[in-house]
C-alpha cells in the first residue's frame, strides 16, 4: 500500500512560512559569556573589558559593529566600535569606571555607502566608467541629507571624513542585536589580597582570659609588617552556653570554657551583637579604624547558624523546623556532630522574612566599615538565597566582597561562584605533588573557570592541619606559603603558621588543643618564626603586579619531578615574573628551568624571555639555549623567583 500522501492538481500544499524579514545577520560565540549569559563573568574596575563575538552575515555588505554597555541602575548605555580581527572574530573592549553590576550587548548591521565606496573603489582600479555609480552616490547622500563632494574626483568620493558622515546619517540597514549579558565589576581587593586570619580572643598575653578588641589593635603593626592586607576575624558574637563545646570539641564544658564562635547567640545577642568579653560596638569600629591605617581591612565571618540560645529561637520559632516533640535538631555533618548548633529552615513559612533578616545583618556590618566577608558552609544553603542576598546587598555597596568557604564537591564549588561569590575556597590545602598541583592550577586558570571563579588559597584554616605540615618542618611551611602566595593572586593563613603550630589531634588534619574550644596566648615572635620569609614574600608581591592576577599563568618545563615553575604576567602586561618552588622534600635540586614558548609583554608588542633577575638577590641571568640552570636548597629557601626581561 502506498501511504505517501497525493495532492490534486487543484488541492494547496501546505508550506511554512516564508521568513523574509528574518534577521540577516550571526553574532554568536560571544566572549566573555558564561552558561550563555545565565550569569555573570567578572572583572575588576578600572581595567578594559575585551568582548569577542563572531558576526557574519550572507552576501557581501559591508559590516559594522558596536558593543554597548551599561552599568545596573547608571547612566543611559554607551557603545564603542568594535574592530574585526581575522575570520569573522570582532573584538571590542569598554572600561567600567566603578565597581557594580554591567551589562553589555552587540549591534551588527550594514553599511550601505560603505559598501558603495567599497565597489568604487574596485571599479576605479580596474578602469571602469563609474559616471552612474556617481550618480547612485548622490542619491544616497541626498537621501541620507549629506551634503556630496564639490568635486567629482574619486578621491573626493573615498574620503574616510564622507563614510564617517553617512555612518552617523544613513539607517542602521538589517540592524541585528545580541542578547543582553550580564558582567560583574568589582574592586582590586576581590582578585588579590593575603589573608590573616585570626581568633579575636587569643590575641592577648594573659592565660586563661579572652582577649579583647584592644589587644587586636596592639597586634596590627606585626601583622601589618608581615604584608597581609586583610585580618580575617572569626565569628565575634555572643556564645551559647547550652551544650558549649568543651576543650578539644569535648560535649561537656568545664567552668571557664569559652565554647565555639560558631555557636552564636545568647542573651547577650545574637548576629548583630558582639561578645561582651572583646568590647563594644565602639570598640569594634576603632579596630576597623586601626585597619585602615595600617593598610589593611576587616573581614568578618558571617556563619548562619544559631545556639540553642540565640534570641532568633524564642522571637521567631516559625524560622526553625521543629521535630514532633517539639525539640529542634543540631546541626550535623556526619559523621562530625554540632550539639550547641542548630540551623535555621530557609523554606519556613515566613521564608522572605528570614531572608530579609540575614540580608540586614550583613548590612549592619557594612555600615560599621566591614566590606569582606567570609561565607561559613554556604553549599549548605540554598542557591537563589545567595544569589538574591549577594545582589542585595552590593546594589547598596557594590565593593562588598563574598569569599565562598564551601569544601565540596567541584561543580558546587563553581555554581556558588557564579551564583555572585567573589572568591572560593580550593583544594590547594590538599594538593601537594608536582603533578596534581600543575593539573589543578591549569583548570582554575582555563576557561570558563577563570572567567567566574577567583581561588583564595588557604594554607591553613583553625579546622584543617594538613598531614604535609604536621612535621613542623620549616621548609615545609615555607614551600606552602610560597605555592599560596605565588600560585593565586589571593591566599590567607591562620594565625600561628608563621610560628609553624603543627601539633595534630593523632590521626586527624585537625589542631590539639585548638582555640576554636578554649583561650589560647602565644610568643608571637618565639625563635624559629618565618615572619621575614612572609614579609619578604609579601613585599615582593606588592612590587610586582604579575603576582596580584592568577589567570595569566603559564607553566614552564622543568627537568625534576618535584619542583614546580611557572610564569606569570600582569594584567597590562607590563610585569612577568618567573617562579621555582620545590614542592616535595628537604634536599636540594638542580634542574633546568624552560622558558621556550613563553613571550611576555603587551599585547601586540610580545617578545621572548631573555634574561631573568633574582628578587631577592638582585643577580641577573642570560639564558642560554631558551633556560637556565638552577639549583634550590629547600632548608634554606625552597623557591626562586625572577623578573622576567625581554
Amino acid at each position: 500500500m502506498n501511504l505517501q500522501r497525493r495532492y490534486s492538481s487543484t488541492e494547496k500544499k501546505p508550506v511554512s512560512p516564508v521568513p523574509v524579514s528574518a534577521p540577516q545577520y550571526v553574532i554568536e560565540d560571544v566572549y566573555p559569556v558564561i552558561n550563555g549569559g545565565r550569569f555573570p563573568a567578572k572583572r575588576i574596575a578600572g581595567e578594559a573589558v575585551g568582548v569577542w563575538a563572531d558576526i557574519f552575515r550572507d552576501g557581501t555588505e559591508v559590516t559594522l559593529a558596536s558593543l554597548v554597555w551599561r552599568r545596573e541602575g547608571g547612566a543611559a548605555s554607551q557603545s564603542t566600535p568594535m574592530l574585526h580581527h581575522e575570520n569573522d572574530r570582532w573584538h571590542g573592549r569598554f572600561v567600567p569606571p566603578e565597581p557594580g553590576r554591567y551589562s553589555f550587548h552587540i549591534e551588527a548591521w550594514s553599511d550601505p555607502f560603505a559598501t558603495w565606496q567599497r565597489d568604487l573603489r574596485r571599479r576605479i582600479e580596474a578602469g571602469q566608467d563609474v559616471s552612474v555609480e556617481l550618480d547612485e552616490g548622490r542619491l544616497m547622500l541626498a537621501e541620507a541629507g549629506v551634503r556630496p563632494p564639490e568635486q567629482d574626483a574619486p578621491d573626493a568620493w573615498l574620503a574616510p571624513e564622507l563614510g564617517e558622515a553617512m555612518q552617523r546619517a544613513q539607517p542602521r540597514g538589517n540592524l541585528v542585536t545580541s542578547p543582553v549579558f550580564p558582567l560583574m565589576v568589582e574592586r582590586v581587593r576581590a582578585r588579590a589580597g593575603a589573608w590573616y586570619e585570626i581568633m579575636a580572643r587569643s590575641q592577648g598575653q594573659v592565660p586563661g582570659r579572652s582577649a579583647t578588641f584592644d589587644d587586636c589593635i596592639a597586634r596590627l603593626p606585626d601583622i601589618a609588617a608581615m604584608g597581609f592586607d586583610v585580618l580575617y576575624l572569626l565569628p565575634i558574637h555572643p556564645i551559647g552556653r547550652t551544650a558549649r563545646k568543651g576543650r578539644n570539641n569535648s560535649l561537656t564544658s568545664e567552668p571557664g570554657d569559652p565554647g565555639s564562635p560558631y555557636a552564636i547567640g545568647s542573651a547577650e545577642g545574637g548576629h548583630d551583637a558582639i561578645h561582651p568579653e572583646l568590647g563594644t560596638l565602639d570598640d569594634f569600629r576603632r579596630l576597623v579604624s586601626a585597619c585602615r591605617e595600617h593598610g589593611m581591612e576587616v573581614a568578618l565571618d558571617f556563619a548562619v547558624q544559631c545556639s540553642p540560645d540565640h534570641p532568633w529561637l524564642r522571637e521567631h520559632p516559625e524560622w526553625f523546623r521543629h521535630r514532633p516533640d517539639g525539640s529542634i535538631r543540631y546541626a550535623e555533618n556526619p559523621p562530625k556532630k554540632y550539639e550547641d548548633i542548630v540551623n535555621v529552615d530557609f523554606h519556613c513559612k515566613d521564608a522572605a522574612g528570614l531572608w530579609m533578616a540575614l540580608r540586614d545583618i550583613v548590612l549592619f556590618w557594612v555600615r560599621q566599615g566591614v566590606r569582606i566577608f567570609r561565607v561559613d558552609n554556604p553549599h549548605t544553603k540554598p542557591f537563589p538565597f545567595w544569589e538574591w542576598m549577594i545582589a542585595e546587598v552590593q546594589r547598596e555597596d557594590p565593593g562588598v566582597i563574598f569569599l565562598s568557604e564551601a569544601f565540596t564537591r567541584p561543580k558546587v564549588m563553581k555554581a556558588l561562584a557564579k551564583f555572585g561569590f567573589s572568591q572560593s575556597y580550593t583544594y590547594f590545602t590538599w594538593r601537594t605533588h608536582k603533578a596534581e598541583l600543575s593539573e589543578y592550577i591549569s583548570e582554575l586558570t582555563s576557561f570558563p573557570t577563570r572567567e567566574f571563579f577567583r581561588p583564595n588559597f588557604f594554607v591553613t584554616t583553625p579546622d584543617i592541619l594538613p598531614w604535609h605540615l604536621q612535621g613542623g618542618e620549616p621548609w615545609a611551611f615555607k614551600a606552602r606559603f610560597a605555592l599560596a602566595a605565588t600560585l593565586s593572586s589571593t591566599y590567607g593563613i591562620y594565625n600561628g603558621f608563621e610560628l609553624l603550630e603543627h601539633e595534630p589531634i593523632p590521626g586527624k588534619e585537625e589542631y590539639l588543643n585548638s582555640e576554636k574550644y578554649e583561650y589560647r596566648t602565644r610568643d608571637w615572635n618565639r625563635p624559629g618564626n618565618i615572619k621575614p620569609f612572609i614579609a619578604r614574600l609579601n613585599r615582593i608581591r606588592r612590587e610586582n603586579p604579575a603576582l596580584l592576577q592568577t589567570n595569566n599563568l603559564r607553566l614552564a618545563q622543568v627537568d625534576h619531578d618535584r619542583v614546580m615553575g611557572f610564569v606569570k604576567d600582569s594584567v597590562d602586561g607590563s610585569n612577568a615574573v618567573a617562579v621555582a618552588i620545590s614542592v616535595e622534600g628537604s634536599e636540594p635540586k638542580e634542574f633546568w628551568f624552560h622558558f621556550g614558548g613563553i613571550d611576555i609583554g603587551p599585547v601586540g608588542n610580545r617578545k621572548p624571555v631573555t634574561a631573568i633577575e633574582n628578587l631577592v638577590t638582585g643577580a641577573r641571568h642570560t639564558l642560554e639555549w631558551g633556560g637556565i640552570r638552577l639549583r634550590i636548597d629547600p632548608t634554606d629557601d625552597p623557591m626562586l623567583i625572577f623578573r622576567c626581561l625581554s
